[in-house]
């Protein structure tokens, strides 16, 4: 099967050029200014711009046990909508991903429902040392442990066996971090004045900047002590930025982070609006907070941008605050919502696929994944950037039916999404036939 894409813009690798691209089977065979060769489907692309697609290294699938909520087939179908080729699913699901046998049922899953590339990370507890160091660094993305606890039973809170992790295994580590007794004692407060119903815009001071900043600012004192591989997962603070450094390229950084689209994107004001919809572990926090984020992201402090896409019913989400779970729908629009940053200029396309595509693929030495390169997996996104929009109920591919970003207006659309060189996405159809592929990992040093 070939596939001849004309006249598009490549943006890939810091260069935006215009380009033909061929790819044969499941892989980009050429790039060159103007090929002839024959091809079993042709697209014009002009006036649109090819990125390779996003690797979005923080996902809640649901599968198994939360399906009701959602599931790697109705969520993968999302994120291909959205420009995600490949996704890294989180182990707080139910059971939970804690042995070896539940992590490969997991993987099963992925290979009958996904519609994209697939990952699932293995769940460190207080007592599972022994099953995370049979983890294979060639199929598995890396170990996720819970500093604080959210959604799942999976909070890891004895030092000692912190320690043992941290010193055991040469794989990445990657970390929520909140810290627990501050955000208990912060709620009791609330709860002595509100009882049940505290008013979610309460929601960043109970789970404040100082229990991010204690819980990251400790995680990385043991990284660093022990010498892992360390990855702290949606920061949601300016002070934390002044943890991580931009001096040293990504590939030889051992401590590593990550923002996402929706810190990017709220602030505590919109609680107001919003109010249970935007409650997200760790909570979307101030402007400054926010505007501290933004800053890190353009110096390259903060590596990747992902997602965190955790669904959950609206009825779940209509409860009152302590009873209301954290996490919303996102990958359908995360891309989306960073092309919108563009338009109006506050980050560069280039900016966006370092952080989206290139930099997720080096950070977890994803193989053949990430760029636009001849040899490497066609997992491709065509993105239009003067296509008016409006997110609305009618067009939302997740199972929960709902998204925080209803009734906004956007100005780019993804148009085609290829997932080891297949069409997967076309105009707003999908493909019946799934495509995605079990992602595999260089081992390093």
């Amino acid at each position: 099967m070939k596939t001849l894409i004309k006249n598009v813009k490549i943006v890939n690798e810091g260069n935006i050029f215009e380009s033909d691209i061929l790819i044969e089977n499941d892989l980009i065979s050429k790039i060159e200014s103007n090929i002839s060769e024959a091809a079993d489907q042709i697209i014009d692309g002009s006036g649109k711009y090819l990125l390779p697609g996003v690797i979005d290294d923080q996902v809640h699938f649901r599968d198994p046990g939360l399906t009701h909520k959602g599931d790697v087939e109705s969520e993968s179908r999302a994120a291909i909508a959205g420009g995600i080729t490949s996704f890294i699913d989180q182990p707080n699901t139910v059971p939970n991903a804690v042995t070896q046998e539940l992590l490969a049922d997991k993987y099963e899953i992925g290979a009958r429902k996904a519609y994209a590339n697939y990952g699932f990370m293995m769940g460190g507890t207080n007592d599972n040392l022994e099953e995370v160091l049979k983890t294979n660094p060639r199929n598995v993305p890396g170990i996720k442990l819970f500093l604080g606890s959210s959604t799942g039973n999976m909070l890891v809170d004895n030092p000692e066996t912190l320690e043992n992790i941290f010193g055991s295994t040469k794989m990445l580590i990657a970390v929520h971090c909140e810290d627990e007794a501050t955000i208990k004692a912060n709620t009791q407060k609330y709860m002595d004045e509100y009882g049940e119903d505290i008013p979610v815009k309460f929601h960043h001071l109970i789970r404040s900047e100082e229990a991010c900043y204690k819980s990251s600012s400790k995680a990385i004192e043991l990284a660093k002590k022990t010498g892992a591989r360390l990855h702290v997962f949606h920061l949601s603070t300016a002070k934390e930025m002044e943890l991580f450094r931009n001096d040293i390229p990504l590939k030889d950084k051992k401590i590593t982070a990550e923002v996402c689209v929706h810190h990017l994107t709220f602030t505590n004001e919109d609680y107001d609006t919003k109010g249970g919809l935007i409650k997200w572990n760790p909570a979307v926090k101030t402007q400054a907070d926010k505007d501290g984020l933004w800053e890190a992201l353009l110096d390259d402090r903060i590596d990747v941008i992902a997602t965190d896409h955790a669904p959950h019913t609206w009825d779940e989400k209509q409860n009152v605050y302590t009873k209301c779970p954290s996490g919303a729908p996102l990958v359908q629009h995360s891309l989306v919502v960073m092309l919108e940053n563009y338009k109006t200029g506050k980050i560069s396309l280039e900016k966006i696929v370092e952080k989206m595509s290139h930099n997720p693929a080096i950070l977890f030495r994803v193989e053949k994944r990430g760029f636009v390169r001849e040899g490497y997996k066609a997992d491709l996104v065509l993105v239009d950037l003067n296509e008016d929009w409006t997110v609305a109920k009618e067009n939302l591919l997740y199972k929960c039916g709902w998204s925080p970003l209803e009734g906004m207006n956007l100005h780019s659309k993804v148009t085609h999404t290829f997932v080891n060189g297949h069409l997967v996405y076309d105009n707003g159809k999908i493909a019946d036939e799934k495509f995605g592929e079990r992602l595999l990992f260089e081992v390093g040093e």
